[in-house]
């Protein structure tokens, strides 16, 4: 069904995109299937773009523009709009790991949210802020339901090798969380490396990041600080996250070490 939900232009560069698309698909007389149906997609697609829920491609953008007539206007729009970064709550951050094809995590101190166990999970969330943590909390766990899909999309996780050692509430917890990391050496889709402390200075020093890739929009970076997590398409800096991404990836030690340090670290750190 066509997307047609309300649009706020002042959020955002690129709900300001989505809805100048709108307003030029309006004038020419057009339905989101009609314009899908000029440009070779669907009306759903269309109205995805214009609420923001995806990006366009420049290329696309391109064909936009000339069916619609705008005079490059929208493409003039996407370029501005690549050059900020969008802050994003809890929901869009679910909704847009949900349609990446492709997601690549870098966390140095903490086991990621995709590969908690409910218990390391609660520890994590409940660290100050106790409201509502039964939502917040089941929130992060249906997040993970899409490594259970008949098609998962890849995932990779770099984790720095305090993740491992940094005691989140006890020790039968964090016994658990890593025998839970331990169950994905053998997943298709999952693919975990540790950094160890032996990397020295690497490529993460400055934190955590994310990047997704998607089949009909341009790569993300993803960053989160403490209340809101913050997303961009400039080129400039996905390639840059990519570049440090690579970096951390070489440094840290194969599927195959990593899980063996795991393991290591399971029995001597937290064994019975």
């Amino acid at each position: 069904m066509p997307n047609i939900r309300k649009l706020d232009p002042t959020t955002s560069p690129m709900h300001h995109l989505g809805a100048e698309l709108r307003r030029y698909r309006e004038a020419a007389g057009l339905t989101q299937d009609q314009l899908g149906g000029k440009v070779y997609c669907t009306g759903s697609l269309i109205g995805q773009y214009e609420t923001a829920r995806k990006i366009p491609t420049r290329r696309f953008t391109m064909q936009l523009d000339d069916t619609l007539g705008t005079g490059g206007a929208l493409l003039r729009l996407l370029e501005m709009a690549l050059c900020f970064q969008v802050p994003l709550q809890a929901q869009e951050i679910a909704d847009l790991e949900a349609e990446a094809t492709q997601a690549y995590f870098f966390e140095p101190s903490v086991v990621h949210g995709r590969l908690q166990t409910k218990e390391y999970a609660r520890e994590v969330l409940c660290v100050l802020h106790k409201d509502s943590l039964d939502a917040r909390l089941a929130n992060r766990l249906d997040r993970q339901l899409i490594l259970e899909r008949q098609n998962p999309a890849l995932i990779w996780v770099v984790l720095g090798e305090s993740a491992l050692h940094q005691i989140v509430g006890s020790r039968e917890i964090m016994r658990n969380q890593l025998a839970h990391l331990l169950e994905f050496r053998d997943h298709r889709s999952v693919h975990i490396q540790v950094l160890p402390f032996a990397a020295g200075a690497h490529a993460g020093l400055l934190g955590a990041f994310s990047l997704f890739r998607f089949r009909n929009s341009p790569d993300l970076a993803f960053s989160e600080d403490y209340e809101v997590g913050h997303l961009t398409a400039n080129p400039e800096d996905v390639t840059d996250r990519t570049l440090r991404y690579a970096h951390l990836q070489a440094a840290a030690l194969s599927i195959k070490d990593s899980a063996s340090l795991i393991a290591r670290v399971m029995e001597d750190r937290y064994g019975q």
